[in-house]
């Protein structure tokens, strides 16, 4: 392990990423798309960022950094959820004529937020365990292995959650099951795909913030501040 004190000046914007794909992943998880075979909501495509950039924090930073941005992402999913349903059940202007339009769009990321805040919090907590062991049991060797197997993981857990809470009962189960293997299939096929970007984000991050921690001895409690 280098030296950690230094100033993370990398950690606030890959942070900030972060959450801002959780984020948009919800909004855009309202609309169901279908390309060929494969049907799966419209958050599939963007979501699996979500986990690249939490790989470049669990192996650079370690996992009681990476837990914080897990932490922070869940609290601004909650928040925005709130958010939606506040404004949602709050009266419109008269003049106003889009409420049906918004109920049925964006009402429903309350239920698509929970679910979300579900999945993501047991695949992500997942993922990071996962590619931290490895890091550590391969001596930092393989990073493909670790990033690639850890998402196998991470979104088997994530996908079957998210699909099972946010649209159970509004789609047939062989709907929901396609949806599931689509889900699943995109989201590791994504991450495989972006495996070269991956390596050499986390070389420039590592050089340019000089550290390059190894979780030997972590517990993995998966509360903050542990």
């Amino acid at each position: 392990m280098t030296n950690q004190l230094k100033k993370h000046g990398f950690l606030p914007v890959i942070t900030g990423l972060f959450v801002g794909v959780l984020v948009l992943s919800n909004v855009l998880a309202a609309k169901m798309v279908q390309i060929g075979p494969f049907v799966f909501d419209g958050g599939t495509l963007l979501f699996p960022f979500s986990y690249i950039f939490g790989d470049v924090l669990t192996e650079v930073y370690g996992y009681r950094e990476s837990r914080k941005v897990i932490w922070t992402g869940l609290a601004m999913q909650a928040f925005m959820a709130l958010n939606v349903w506040l404004i949602g059940v709050l009266p419109a202007e008269p003049s106003w004529v889009f409420q049906a339009d918004y109920e049925h769009i964006l009402m429903q990321m309350p239920r698509i937020a929970l679910a979300s805040v579900i999945g993501y919090f047991a695949g992500e907590y997942s993922n990071s365990v996962v590619l931290s062991r490895l890091k550590v049991l391969t001596e930092g060797r393989h990073l493909w292995a670790r990033t690639i197997g850890s998402t196998l993981v991470g979104q088997l857990l994530d996908t079957v959650l998210f699909v099972s809470v946010a649209f159970l009962g509004l789609y047939p189960m062989p709907v929901l099951a396609a949806m599931a293997l689509s889900n699943y299939l995109f989201k590791t096929a994504i991450e495989a795909a972006f495996t070269p970007l991956t390596y050499r984000v986390v070389a420039l991050v590592k050089k340019k913030e000089g550290i390059d921690v190894y979780d030997r001895g972590e517990t993995y409690n998966p509360l903050p501040g542990r």
